[in-house]
């Protein structure tokens, strides 16, 4: 068997050996594939070819090229931009504009996304040049055009937290609050931040709100729930929560006759905090054989019997799961195959875990808004993927089932 697999070096020059052989050939075949993506995108825009003639089929004509460089994850690339003018729709010939590389790009949306990353985790802007400088191998980047990324980032966030919510056929939200550190003037503190994720009718998670609270509140949580209202978000069939009574106040006033289902291993602390420390062990395995059972009826018999049990032995256990009534369990009146994604507020820690992870290794954050805005653009570039609710499938009987 005579054939390769290998793909030949079709470089415009004879390959140069070195350090940095496999990098300048990627840039150079970056830069080819780059050159023949924005020739195919102009041949669309003027409906012809090169040199073709296509009679009134065309909608321009061409007149040279202009070089322009891109700050790749490779580095800085030189393309032959090709220039043409079109017919817009009223007849008149302008100049056109590329959709691939837009006018005045200098760098890919993954190097700014990058120069972001690094600025809001605390590095100022004299100092992303340096920290970059693997990525950007001499890509031209000055303070100001960092500063012009942030401003782009927070004009995209309002536009985002401000947008339509009249689409979105949400049918659960998962809402919560968590404490990242950030500084504020001299001194390190914990901010909460007010997050709700929202479920569509095919059972994509999808983030509706981010904002910054003094404090979980009823008042905080009741400006969140407004302003989805004011979005015209459609009161969805169930709000899973973590309990916080301030939240349950804000969605019942807003959204009467909502279903709540208050996060069981949030309860499962407040539990624990009631018990002694050696029976603690004991009570988290009788809730957990409660709130598991794989029927309606298992979990009333396993209901009762933790109730029985646990008024004898510490009656303040007892008092506690009374607290929360059945709002602790509100997803028995739902898909089965949706139990585990309804019982909690897990769904959110995807989102904390990511953020976590591109923070840990500082005390704390430069500032508020760059919670916001470090979070929101992971979301944006894709870097956190939400999957959709377990049992997805059966979210048609949700109405019916609520």
């Amino acid at each position: 068997m005579t054939h390769s697999t290998t793909t030949p070096y079709v470089g415009k020059g004879p390959l140069a050996l070195g350090r940095d052989t496999i990098e300048s050939t990627m840039r150079e075949r970056v830069r080819d594939l780059l050159e023949a993506i924005v020739e195919e995108e102009l041949e669309a825009a003027l409906g012809a070819a090169r040199s073709a003639r296509v009679g009134e089929a065309r909608h321009g004509y061409r007149h040279g090229t202009r070089p322009r460089t891109l700050t790749t994850s490779l580095g800085p690339t030189t393309i032959a931009m090709p220039r043409a003018r079109v017919r817009d729709s009223a007849g008149t010939a302008v100049e056109w504009r590329s959709a691939t590389v837009a006018r005045y790009q200098r760098r890919t949306a993954r190097v700014d996304e990058a120069v972001l990353g690094v600025y809001l985790a605390g590095t100022n802007t004299r100092r992303v040049q340096v920290a970059l400088a693997p990525l950007l191998r001499g890509g031209p980047l000055s303070k100001d055009a960092v500063s012009r990324l942030v401003v782009r980032l927070r004009d995209d966030f309002d536009t985002w937290r401000s947008r339509d919510l009249a689409a979105e056929d949400i049918r659960y939200v998962f809402m919560d609050g968590w404490y990242p550190k950030v500084r504020i003037g001299r001194r390190r503190a914990r901010v909460p931040v007010l997050v709700t994720l929202g479920v569509r009718a095919d059972g994509q998670r999808v983030v509706l709100d981010l904002r910054l609270a003094g404090e979980e509140s009823a008042a905080s949580w009741g400006e969140v729930v407004s302003s989805l209202v004011a979005r015209h978000l459609v009161r969805p069939v169930l709000a899973i929560i973590d309990g916080n009574p301030g939240l349950t106040t804000a969605l019942r006033a807003q959204w009467s006759g909502l279903a709540i289902q208050r996060c069981t291993a949030h309860k499962l602390r407040n539990l624990e905090a009631k018990a002694p420390a050696r029976l603690r062990e004991e009570l988290a395995e009788d809730y957990r054989r409660m709130i598991y059972a794989d029927t309606v009826a298992g979990v009333d018999q396993a209901r009762g019997r933790f109730t029985k049990k646990w008024r004898l032995r510490c009656p303040a256990v007892v008092e506690s799961l009374e607290e929360a009534g059945d709002d602790l369990f509100t997803f028995l009146r739902f898909p089965p195959s949706q139990w585990k994604a309804l019982r909690t507020t897990n769904a959110l820690e995807r989102l904390n875990e990511e953020f976590r992870r591109r923070t840990k290794t500082q005390a704390s954050l430069p500032g508020q808004d760059a919670v916001l805005l470090l979070l929101f653009g992971l979301l944006r570039s894709g870097q956190v993927k939400l999957r959709a609710l377990v049992g997805y499938q059966d979210m048609g009987s949700v109405t019916k089932a609520a």
